[in-house]
């Protein structure tokens, strides 16, 4: 891979994503209406930075981070994190990045409802490999850190909507991942609470330097990132970082 600089952790290269939405039955025109929804993204994250991935709803926020998780492929560009190009990357590889590299929390939580908070935490542990006894220590000490452990045996129907989040993150960042994706994971927040997980998310992440692509449309949540990327109607419009390598997109 040829990196621009050694530090980078996640680099997009002119990535594009196109959907084909089928039309109507007896339209005259092509059977398949082409919507692009990402165009032309080169943007890259550098090692343990904090970026906010800013913009209105619809803009494609989430469509990108699916891409840089491996959920979807672009198409066209690539993406890679660390040394692997995960858009095209085989499946055996995408699920070793997942498990070992990438950590996800989402707007809904996304939490398994039969299962404990404690259960949901270790899971990631346990599609890794750690021995189990491990596995149980990690597990309890990230509840500790969220300050969940009152609340280990509940499961999610049982937490409030900050509780749930709280478990989400523990279990996205509980087998140490170099790179964690956050798509709106205040969204579903009350103020004072979505500011609680920010803290928490901050904590988490800084010591470990792991790298943070969070998506928002709100600029109170933006603000305490590093840096802010801004994306509208599929495009990078704005990167306020000086190190920015994004330039407008092309024809």
């Amino acid at each position: 891979m040829n990196r621009r600089n050694s530090t980078e952790w996640l680099r997009l290269e002119r990535v594009s994503k196109d959907y084909g939405i089928p039309r109507l039955a007896g339209s005259r025109e092509d059977s398949t209406l082409n919507i692009q929804v990402l165009r032309n993204i080169t943007v890259s994250v550098t090692q343990g930075e904090f970026a906010a991935l800013m913009g209105p709803s619809g803009c494609g926020k989430s469509t990108l981070l699916n891409l840089v998780a491996g959920i979807d492929r672009p198409t066209s560009g690539e993406i890679h994190i660390g040394d692997t190009c995960i858009s095209s990357a085989t499946e055996t590889a995408l699920i070793r990045t997942r498990r070992e590299d990438l950590g996800v929390i989402y707007q809904f939580f996304h939490l398994l409802p039969t299962l404990t908070a404690h259960e949901n935490v270790i899971l990631p542990l346990i599609l890794k490999g750690d021995p189990s006894a491990e596995a149980a220590r990690k597990a309890r000490r990230m509840l500790e850190r969220v300050k969940m452990t009152h609340r280990a045996d509940h499961r999610p129907a049982e937490l409030s909507g900050g509780e749930l989040q709280r478990v989400a993150l523990a279990r996205a960042v509980v087998h140490e991942p170099k790179l964690l994706l956050a798509d709106e994971p205040t969204g579903n927040l009350d103020t004072q609470t979505g500011d609680e997980l920010m803290t928490y998310i901050r904590s988490l992440t800084k010591d470990s330097a792991m790298t943070v692509l969070l998506a928002t449309h709100s600029a109170e949540v933006a603000v305490q990132a590093d840096r802010t990327i801004y994306l509208r109607d599929g495009t990078v419009v704005e990167d306020e970082s000086p190190l920015a390598v994004n330039q407008k997109p092309g024809p």
